[in-house]
């Protein structure tokens, strides 16, 4: 599939939302199709489209990996309600650590997520619920970098030769692939999304496990979502694209206490950019860097180093793996 760039100086959002949700909605037409809503800006567009479109017809859900955000479900199921839509909470924590045991390579661990997904977990309440559409958003900006080579992004199939009808059962339906992420914050905001939701940074397809370094245990996990957690409210306010935490695999030789320790280092990166093409190390006050690391090494368990990144995107990625 072929596509092309809608550009977001030149969007028409309500004329956009429009042929979109009539797309969405002839493609259905009088059956049902469901969506997991992570609590990004692009899955959360996705849903607020779906149901304008499908109304009740499209059955939402969180699919809690294990590999979000501290107390993300809650939120989501929180945020939305208020908006009326109704979010089913469905707990893979099991089958995503069952599948990520013992794998190290960061493309292996894309593609144990993308299988648990999309044919175990996916594939299971498309089967319950009778639906044959999936919906959801994949931006532009996923499909260059799978075609070229630099990450494999989950969601992209049918780019790559994939029909996911034949792999999974079921059509997909991409609303957003003509956008990248300030396009689809447009999208959003005139979709109704608060600006907590429309504005809020990126994240990963494969969540905190594109955060870990190595294997992705339940411990590594919780790890970072613990320094994640600390990263997103001290840097806040900073005017940034987006700003993470990441669990390095080597341990480092610290100091605790007046004694040796053998500890973990977490390494921080915040970006500046427009699209995710090209970035830039935010120009972080030192203070700044010096509160956040702080807090990590002190309210992080066994966490003894901290580092700030800055190389620029290319040669460097947004995300570490």
């Amino acid at each position: 599939m072929k596509t092309q760039e809608v550009r977001a100086e030149g969007l028409d959002t309500k004329k956009f939302i429009e042929e979109k949700a009539k797309e969405i909605s002839l493609a259905v037409g009088n059956g049902l199709a469901i969506n997991a809503l992570s609590g990004g800006v692009d899955s959360s567009a996705v849903t607020m489209l779906g149901h304008k479109a499908l109304g009740s017809r499209l059955k939402t859900y969180f699919i809690d990996n294990g590999l979000m955000r501290k107390d993300e479900p809650s939120r989501i199921v929180k945020a939305f309600g208020d908006l009326g839509v109704n979010v089913e909470v469905v707990d893979a924590r099991k089958e995503f650590f069952s599948a990520l045991k013992g794998i190290t390579d960061p493309e292996e661990k894309r593609e144990a997520i993308t299988q648990t997904f999309y044919k175990r977990v996916f594939g299971d309440l498309v089967k319950k619920s009778g639906a044959k559409y999936l919906l959801q958003g994949t931006i532009l900006t996923d499909i260059d970098e799978t075609i070229a080579g630099i990450k494999r992004q989950h969601n992209v199939f049918e780019q790559l030769g994939i029909d996911p009808e034949k792999a999974f059962g079921y059509k997909i339906l991409e609303p957003l692939v003509w956008l990248r992420k300030d396009g689809v914050r447009k999208v959003a905001e005139a979709l109704g999304l608060p600006k907590s939701i429309y504005s809020r940074i990126p994240f990963p397809g494969p969540a905190l496990s594109a955060r870990v370094i190595g294997e992705a245990t339940p411990e590594r996990i919780e790890t970072v979502r613990l320094a994640t957690a600390i990263t997103e409210e001290v840097l806040a306010s900073v005017n940034a694209f987006q700003y993470m935490a990441i669990l390095h695999e080597d341990k480092v030789t610290g100091m605790r206490d007046n004694k040796r320790e053998f500890g973990l280092q977490v390494e921080i990166r915040s970006w500046d950019s427009l699209d995710a093409r090209q970035a830039k190390p935010t120009r972080l006050p030192f203070e700044l860097l010096e509160r956040l690391a702080k807090r990590i090494t002190d309210e992080v368990p066994g966490v003894v180093s901290v580092t700030y990144n800055i190389a620029t995107k290319p040669p460097s990625t947004i995300e570490a793996v």
